[in-house]
């Protein structure tokens, strides 16, 4: 994060402001950034919802603070002095007038103002509050205005392109921020520091060193409050379309000329353009599904997908995804990446294996264990933030045995002040105009392209075997074949081990 604040005046306009996103995300990102001074001098929030006071406002975005912030609760004086800039405005936002009231609450007199619209809202209603910031004239300046968007973009790339069209009919594609809260990780970030600061990973990071890339992003938790979302949604959509291939583009994709948003995105586009397209008749061999069953997790019995609240008790939804993927290319061809994501899994943890090559020939005896530990770069993002080495070392004395060791760094070991909140880190760059973290209309467009036959397959084909996985496992038998027909094997998340290294393969 630039450790400087924007220089001109920002009104930021927080649509659905006593909603969830703000409550949990927004308003402890917002307050963060304020306690490290990245907020400019003249810096201004108005929350608008339905029904909503300034009192109201203030109470519901200090407990989100308490919750959520990396901080923890905020000080008396503290709150006091970030609610100076706090102002609300109830309107419904679906009443064309009420954006004229907006506009004149937010005044002509504020022309150099940035301004941001936020909007935390349904996606139901982008087309209703777009249509009303172009009709009062809020859309102008587009250096200056910005208007922010959450997924879920749609749940189809028919869907998307209907939303995409509605942003675009009344804001430039440079004014459209697209978020996804993956990328503001600091260790998703040092994916493209790791790779092209360091001249000793470029030269070995293709098919002739790497044997797979395997991509997982698991969780402990079931569905929770969010089953009205999840049955219209799944794991495909949920995770793998947004977070899980923007993961993948940053570890395919080619060096960018500069640290530029333009050429960054470009860069990553490409890599999804280069992606084999999967036959509607081969989606079984490329993708797996899954949903958990009832079972136990750090001794606690987990109810069932189908028996949570608010799910249909033959509910068809998918809360686990496997998918291969090929990038048609001369840096990966023929090099598999494999992407997995699912609730109610044996451990919460985000990382990305990128599995070498074994060595070509053996000269150690067979009893010495090369070969039996995949040599390996782990990145680590959550829980743990940092990277792993492992690769093989001789123990000790004799006879002549070989061992996996890890070399690591850490984030929280190697740096003075803590990470950022991914939150924070997004707003910030937002504030400064500065769209590389975020995701550009091509972009949404071919991941939603890329996956269309897995999604157009599983709806047409009910899957006969939910649930196919009990709660606290590593998903459904259905995943372990996906790559056992390649002769490969998932790779087990890693976790700091005061000594020794975790088991590699289940």
């Amino acid at each position: 994060m630039e450790n400087k604040p924007p220089s001109q005046t920002t009104q930021f306009i927080l649509f659905g402001a006593m909603g969830d996103l703000a409550w949990r995300l927004v308003g402890p990102a917002l307050f963060n950034l304020y306690l490290d001074g990245q907020l400019s001098p003249g810096f201004r929030v108005l929350g608008v919802d339905r029904e909503v006071t300034v009192d109201a406002l203030s109470a519901r975005l200090r407990d989100g603070v308490r919750q959520f912030s990396r901080r923890g609760a905020p000080s008396a004086e503290q709150w006091d002095r970030f609610c100076t800039a706090l102002d609300v405005l109830a309107m419904d936002l679906q009443d064309s007038a009420s954006y004229t009231t907006l506009a004149n609450r937010l005044g002509d007199g504020q022309s150099d103002a940035i301004r941001v619209f936020y909007l935390a809202i349904p996606p139901g209603l982008f087309d209703a509050v777009a249509g009303g910031l172009a009709a009062a004239g809020l859309n102008g300046n587009e250096s200056r205005t910005r208007i922010v968007v959450e997924k879920p973009l749609g749940h189809d790339l028919a869907s998307f392109r209907a939303i995409d069209r509605t942003l675009r009919e009344h804001f430039a594609e440079c004014q459209i921020y697209r978020m996804d809260h993956f990328l503001g990780k600091e260790t998703v970030q040092n994916i493209l520091a790791l790779r092209f600061a360091n001249p000793i990973f470029e030269p070995i990071w293709n098919r002739r060193y790497i044997d797979h890339v395997t991509i997982t992003v698991a969780e402990k938790i079931g569905v929770g409050h969010r089953a009205g979302y999840y049955e219209r949604a799944g794991a495909l959509r949920d995770m793998v379309q947004n977070h899980l291939l923007q993961l993948m583009c940053l570890v395919a994709m080619e060096p960018p000329v500069a640290y530029d948003a333009d050429d960054i995105r470009n860069k990553k586009l490409d890599v999804l353009r280069a992606c084999r397209s999967i036959p509607v008749d081969q989606v079984s061999a490329f993708a797996v599904r899954g949903q958990y069953a009832s079972g136990w997790i750090e001794g606690q019995q987990t109810a069932g997908y189908r028996d949570e609240p608010g799910i249909a008790p033959d509910s068809n939804v998918e809360t686990y995804a496997a998918v291969k993927l090929l990038v048609d290319n001369w840096r990966w061809q023929d090099v598999p990446f494999y992407l997995r994501t699912g609730k109610c899994l044996a451990d919460a943890v985000s990382e990305i294996s990128i599995r070498f090559r074994d060595v070509p020939h053996n000269a150690f005896p067979a009893v010495s264990g090369v070969n039996s530990q995949p040599v390996r770069l782990v990145i680590q993002i959550q829980p743990q933030e940092g990277i792993i080495l492992k690769f093989m070392a001789k123990e000790p004395g004799s006879p002549l045995r070989l061992r996996p060791v890890d070399m690591r760094f850490a984030y929280g070991e190697a740096f003075s002040r803590p990470s950022p909140a991914a939150y924070e880190t997004l707003l910030h760059d937002l504030l400064l105009g500065d769209a590389t973290l975020f995701m550009r209309s091509d972009q949404v467009q071919a991941a939603w392209q890329l996956l269309m036959p897995i999604i157009e397959t599983w709806q047409a084909n009910p899957a006969p075997d939910f649930p196919n996985y009990p709660a606290g496992s590593w998903g459904p038998e259905a995943a372990e074949r996906l790559v056992a027909r390649d002769g490969r094997a998932w790779l087990t998340p890693s976790q700091w081990h005061p000594r020794g290294a975790a088991s590699d393969e289940h």
